[in-house]
């Protein structure tokens, strides 16, 4: 395994992560036996940042994870999350700390090196289907939460700030611009690489403007999210064991399951030399943009787990292979 600092934060985190989530699902609906086991594993391959959050399994995943980290005691960067929705606007310091107090409670832990706010930003807020987006001035205004988590951070519940970059690109370059946080999650993938590759002009997905460039100019750490696309680039298989069986709706514009099933087709022709599946594939090529820090991987298996580690370290994606993904990109994969 090797390693990358989390921009400014200063911390020394694997390349791969292990992401708690429901998409993987291992650490929501495994057995305590099966997620000790799996998290030794990851542990004696060298992973040490941590991700969950409230929303994953209705806090079960942070339960599963404080116990396993309990009973196995390691040095490791834990990060979770603040989900905002309606509700919560009147009173948003109060949101942020009931949250975190409960997450706290759920980990075991005094104290978690990562929060991250876990809400889309726009530029002004708004609430479609079941998805509340947060405005700008939410976040960076008086009494935003911003100062909320400045807040929890002054009383020693939580090191270092972060968001989910996910929303609309200009409230979210806004956001990296304030300079009020210290990492960001990415959405970053062979399906829809804008957040650090400028695509063509004719690319049909939510174009998130290089954002992990952004991020670098304001020594912002770079967690990658959703790296396999909600599982669409591993197949089928990827949706076995204790997977969700669906991912449902799209966190992305333009990034529907079915669609990006259809998108990762597409890609049989990176498999050659030493790229044996879509999976690796895929985070190797997250792992090729410098400016990442971390790839969140969410596993169903201790297999999945070798698969992500043993890509550490390894070369970047050849020209050849970049110049026929621009290719698709620009077509949209010819759907």
């Amino acid at each position: 395994m090797e390693y990358r600092i989390l921009g400014k934060t200063g911390l020394r985190v694997s390349e791969i992560g292990f992401g708690c989530g429901n998409v993987g699902g291992l650490m929501v609906r495994g057995s305590h036996r099966e997620q000790i086991e799996a998290v030794s594993y990851a542990l004696g391959l060298g992973v040490n940042y941590f991700d969950t959050a409230p929303a994953y399994g209705n806090g079960r995943s942070e339960t599963n994870l404080g116990q396993v980290l309990k009973e196995l005691q390691p040095d490791v960067v834990v990060a979770t999350k603040v989900g905002i929705n309606s509700d919560d606007m009147g009173d948003l310091k109060g949101a942020v700390e009931s949250s975190l107090e409960t997450s706290l409670s759920r980990l075991g832990r005094d104290s978690v090196d990562v929060l991250q706010l876990h809400t889309p930003i726009s530029l002004e807020s708004a609430e479609t289907g079941r998805r509340w987006s947060l405005s700008l001035n939410d976040v960076l205004g008086t009494d935003g939460i911003g100062e909320a988590f400045e807040s929890v951070r002054s009383q020693g519940l939580v090191r270092f700030l972060g968001f989910t970059g996910l929303g609309e690109t200009e409230a979210l370059h806004r956001v990296i611009d304030s300079e009020r946080f210290d990492l960001v999650q990415a959405y970053y993938n062979l399906l829809n690489p804008s957040a650090g590759v400028a695509v063509p002009s004719e690319f049909k997905g939510h174009n998130f403007s290089q954002l992990i460039n952004r991020a670098k100019q304001r020594n912002m750490g770079v967690v990658v999210i959703r790296v396999m696309a909600g599982g669409a680039l591993g197949g089928k298989v990827a949706r076995s064991g204790f997977a969700s069986p669906s991912v449902g709706g799209a966190i992305a514009p333009g990034a529907e399951y079915e669609t990006d099933e259809t998108r990762a087709g597409k890609l049989d022709f990176m498999l050659k030399d030493d790229l044996t599946s879509l999976p690796q594939a895929a985070v190797r090529f997250a792992l090729s943009h410098q400016d990442v820090s971390t790839v969140l991987v969410g596993y169903s298996n201790l297999g999945q787990i070798e698969l992500a580690a043993g890509c550490s370290g390894k070369k970047p994606l050849s020209k050849t292979v970049m110049e026929k993904l621009r290719a698709l990109w620009s077509t949209d994969f010819g759907i």
